[in-house]
């Protein structure tokens, strides 16, 4: 630009001093007007040198500054009236309009970024190498491993290798770190940065099928309860009744009748005990929560069990937010069973507890025989029990999931015995 100008205002400038040269002047005025022309000449050229490349540079700093996602920076004398006010007007426009989608896909991803946190489904996203590049707390509690823990591990020593392959959509049982179930897995591919990556979803079924079965059981019992208490009930009084007539017009009765009425008033009596105790499962209030210390909790639970001497494997001092009476009876119901398993075997019986992440795990430990059917634990009327109801760990783990929290109990892998895991989330 410099040389442009300097070339178009030669012609002038060479004339002018031709003509200075060339006329009737004193020395010294041709040297004064000559270098004053040359002057004003090159001065010129500067001008607009400048006059030119300062807008060009502000606008280079503008689209620099867009580059660099810098949407502060605005050009000043911005008006449509001339070609260079265009300009700059065309820049701050596309400025705002950068400016606020930008904003608008921070706050998207943000939100994105909530709800893959928030949502109760396990989400996975791995590489083309297979290595684990994003996972959120359902998938952390899953594996019972933190963020910083998990990322950049591959599939296979997540042990989640099985389910980038196969069907898409499958439903399966699986038994993971942080919980026992059945799982729906789906399956996807997505690009980031141009390179595939496959994103892996596992979505918990048991406690939506648990809850259906809940309230299944709970109908049946209703409708069994209402039905036999209304016969049990004629039983027993009629029973009792002919009972008594006997012993008043009868000076010896006969044993074997006022034996026979005996047994029916109590099995009557026996039946309906039987059923009040399985009504509890359709009336288990919801839980009033308050914090409670763990180590108070298990404390006062291993002093209530006098059979056999218990073993507490004390943890962190952590509180939970629980209602205390009803995580005292679960607790109470998980160390009864472990005592009792030991009673023909003998052995020792723990209970301990550590933080997780987000969650309090209690656990309950014997080395007693081990559980014979673990699959039908949870069953109403299933039990391994003698004089059992069944009504127990049913009742137990619909206290715990009221709570927010999981209850499984499982066989030692690497020796006798059995583990009661309770897991409630912390505060």
């Amino acid at each position: 630009m410099f040389l442009t100008v300097l070339a178009a205002g030669f012609p002038a400038v060479l004339l002018g001093v031709l003509l200075l040269w060339l006329g009737d002047f004193e020395l010294k005025t041709r040297w004064t007007f000559g270098l004053f022309a040359v002057g004003a000449w090159i001065a010129g050229a500067v001008l607009v040198r400048e006059r030119v490349i300062r807008p060009l540079q502000t606008l280079s700093n503008l689209i620099a500054a867009l580059g660099e996602q810098d949407y502060s920076i605005r050009a000043r004398d911005a008006r449509p009236t001339d070609a260079l006010g265009l300009a700059y007007w065309e820049v701050n426009a596309l400025t705002d309009i950068l400016h606020t989608q930008r904003l608008e896909a921070i706050e998207a991803t943000a939100l994105l970024s909530k709800v893959i946190a928030e949502i109760d489904v396990a989400i996975f996203a791995f590489d083309g190498g297979g290595r684990l590049r994003l996972v959120n707390r359902a998938g952390e509690r899953l594996l019972h491993r933190t963020e910083s823990q998990s990322l950049g591990r591959t599939a296979g020593e997540l042990h989640l290798a099985e389910y980038l392959t196969g069907a898409t959509a499958r439903v399966t049982e699986i038994a993971f770190p942080g919980k026992i179930g059945r799982w729906e897995i789906r399956r996807s591919t997505f690009r980031q940065g141009g390179l595939p990556h496959t994103l892996l979803v596992l979505n918990d079924l048991s406690t939506v099928l648990r809850e259906e079965e809940r309230q299944a059981w709970r109908r049946l019992v209703r409708v069994l309860s209402h039905e036999i208490n209304n016969s049990l009930a004629p039983i027993k009084s009629i029973a009792d009744s002919l009972s008594e007539t006997i012993a008043r017009s009868q000076p010896q009765p006969d044993s074997d009748l006022q034996s026979g009425l005996h047994v029916i008033a109590s099995r009557a009596e026996s039946l309906r005990r039987f059923m009040a105790s399985y009504a509890r499962l359709a009336r288990l209030p919801a839980p009033t929560k308050r914090p409670v210390q763990v180590d108070g909790l298990v404390r006062r639970v291993v002093g209530l069990e006098t059979r056999r001497p218990v073993e507490i494997v004390r943890g962190p001092a952590v509180t939970v937010e629980a209602d205390p009476d009803q995580l005292e009876q679960v607790l109470i119901n998980l160390v009864s069973n472990a005592v009792e398993a030991l009673e023909d075997t003998g052995g020792t019986v723990r209970v301990g507890w550590e933080r997780g992440n987000g969650h309090v795990e209690l656990r309950v430990d014997d080395n007693g025989p081990g559980l014979p059917d673990p699959a039908n634990l949870f069953v109403p009327f299933f039990t391994t029990k003698p004089q059992g109801s069944g009504i127990g760990l049913v009742l137990s783990r619909q206290i715990v999931e009221a709570h927010g929290g999981t209850l499984t109990v499982t066989n030692h892998r690497d020796g006798p015995g059995c583990s009661a895991v309770m897991r409630v989330p912390s505060t």
